[in-house]
């Protein structure tokens, strides 16, 4: 990858270049935040490691205005500043990643890594569908067989993990921590409650029925002329 490093430390900008440059990358490098901003709108570069705290323009300057440039490059941002006030503001900037020094190598490479193989931003699609069912992400709105359907904030949230998921199973535990943020298991019935209000407003009434219950698995959304996995 070609990468850009903007870094007012010296010691740390070589650091990261040397380590960088002996996996296989090309580095470049910037010591403040006006050049790395020069840098960053001028060449393209498949990542870039921005110091929050720069002279002439910190590291959300530098992003804020990459962003607003319509650069799209993942964007893995240094602080020293370990607030969550701090990482949010660097993150809502338009940061992609943070990583709070002193940090080892080995981390850096595995959070650029990480990146890396994320999806381009603008590739995720905006509607989901499955059969006659269809999910507006932008406008928050779903339709089946062009007929409007009502759902509450959570309700969506399930629909929408299930429709990602289409054609596989979602285990219960996977609902739990993708629609409720839940990473435990709070021993009640508020999945299936979930659930059975969700398909009482997306299959009830309609010719077929997509979401199933897969026994001892969890469940599963998928068209009716689809096999069972």
């Amino acid at each position: 990858m070609k990468i850009l490093v903007v870094e007012d430390d010296k010691a740390t900008r070589e650091y990261l270049a040397k380590g960088l440059t002996e996996t296989g990358h090309v580095v470049d490098t910037a010591s403040n935040g006006r050049d790395g901003l020069f840098l960053a709108a001028g060449e393209p570069y498949d990542m870039m490691v921005v110091d929050r705290m720069l002279p002439g323009l910190d590291g959300a300057g530098i992003v804020r205005t990459v962003r607003a440039a319509g650069v799209r490059t993942p964007i893995l941002l240094l602080t020293t500043m370990g607030g969550i006030d701090d990482r949010v503001e660097g993150l809502n900037a338009g940061a992609d990643d943070y990583l709070v020094k002193p940090f080892a190598l080995a981390e850096l490479f595995a959070r650029l890594n990480a990146l890396a193989r994320r999806p381009p931003l603008g590739t995720e699609p905006t509607r989901l569908r499955v059969a006659d069912l269809e999910m507006d992400l932008l406008a928050r709105a779903v339709t089946r067989a062009g007929r409007r359907i009502d759902l509450q904030p959570r309700e969506f949230r399930l629909l929408e993990c299930l429709l990602r998921h289409a054609g596989q199973v979602v285990t219960r535990s996977m609902l739990l921590e993708k629609v409720w943020d839940f990473h435990f298991d709070p021993q009640t019935n508020i999945v299936e409650t979930h659930l059975s209000r969700l398909r009482g407003k997306v299959d009830r009434g309609f010719g077929a029925e997509l979401i199933h219950t897969v026994r001892g698995a969890g469940y599963c959304l998928r068209a009716p002329d689809e096999p069972r996995t």
